[in-house]
């Protein structure tokens, strides 16, 4: 079943892939370095910690985690554990502690009864052993996911949807070891491919393709938009403790990049997490969530809807018995 998967994942990626190639980025990308190690070939996720990057391949890999120094871009540490995920597709940051969760969260076809997150330790040189796994259930069915944040001051861990119209799902707080049912908390944004809280667990960013949407925590309340720099696959966020925002791709040799986030949406961040004291908007007097969407074509989205529409028919005709 793994082809279908791909082509579906193509045929949902391909509009969105083709907006990423023309939307113009808020601001320009800093590249911090490339991943050297071949490995690691469909970075999926993106953690920063101690000066280290932590990243995982998405399905199709074994069950281990990469560290790596942004000095070399080498791999300066590995965690494995005994496992056989079906499709690991994010990490988050533990809260209060240098391990990361593990999010085998991916559904492609919306048909896994329940999902799992793993607890990890991470750090330099070859680690493995014995890990805590978790099962969590949906309330209303099956999703696709690829977003996992962990709350840093409570250690909650939140899972948004992949889809045309997605949601964010709250775990308990206290997980147990038989299956933990998630419940719906708040809204995401379309095709999310990643997330993450800031330092202050007052805020957090959730990205697609070609944008990272921020919001307030736990009110959930949307308090800027930007547009990310093209990528060849964008499914990675982090937020760093200093809050700085790195985002990474897939593909081997893919770089970390540093974004600037736009001061429309950083005053909000650093100040109240309501708009009042954000200070004033900007001069056409458009709210942050929307001011830069002026810059973008709808061409890119047009050319893109188009494509997918010539693929669909094309599989169609193939399909087609003879």
């Amino acid at each position: 079943m793994r082809p279908v998967h791909g082509l579906l994942a193509a045929l949902v990626a391909t509009p969105f892939v083709a907006g990423v190639l023309a939307a113009p980025a808020d601001r320009p990308a800093h590249p911090v370095f490339a991943f050297q190690d071949p490995e690691i070939d469909e970075s999926s996720g993106l953690v920063v910690r101690d000066g280290l990057f932590v990243t995982v391949n998405d399905s199709g890999d074994t069950a281990r985690v990469f560290v790596v120094d942004p000095a070399t871009g080498e791999t300066v540490g590995r965690t494995s554990w005994d496992a056989d995920p079906i499709d690991d597709e994010a990490l988050a940051p533990a809260a209060h502690s240098t391990d990361v969760w593990v999010g085998d969260i991916g559904d492609n076809l919306a048909d896994r009864d329940s999902i799992t997150i793993t607890r990890v330790p991470t750090g330099r040189g070859e680690l493995s052993g014995a890990v805590a796994s978790y099962r969590l259930e949906y309330p209303d069915g099956a999703h696709d996911a690829e977003t996992l944040m962990v709350d840093p001051v409570s250690g909650q861990v939140l899972i948004a949807s992949k889809g045309f119209m997605g949601s964010i799902y709250a775990a308990p707080e206290q997980l147990t070891s038989g299956t933990n049912e998630l419940k719906k908390v708040g809204e995401a944004p379309g095709i999310a491919t990643d997330g993450a809280f800031f330092p202050d667990g007052k805020h957090l960013v959730i990205r697609d393709y070609d944008s990272a949407t921020f919001y307030t925590y736990p009110g959930l309340e949307e308090v800027g938009e930007m547009t990310l720099p093209a990528q060849q696959q964008g499914e990675g966020i982090a937020v760093a403790p200093d809050g700085k925002v790195y985002v990474c791709s897939e593909g081997v040799e893919s770089p970390v990049l540093e974004v600037a986030i736009p001061d429309r949406i950083r005053s909000v961040l650093d100040g109240d997490p309501h708009h009042p004291s954000a200070g004033p908007r900007p001069a056409d007097d458009v709210p942050a969530t929307t001011s830069h969407d002026d810059d973008r074509s709808p061409w890119p989205w047009a050319i893109g809807g188009g494509a997918l529409v010539a693929i669909v028919l094309v599989l169609l005709r193939a399909l087609r018995p003879r």
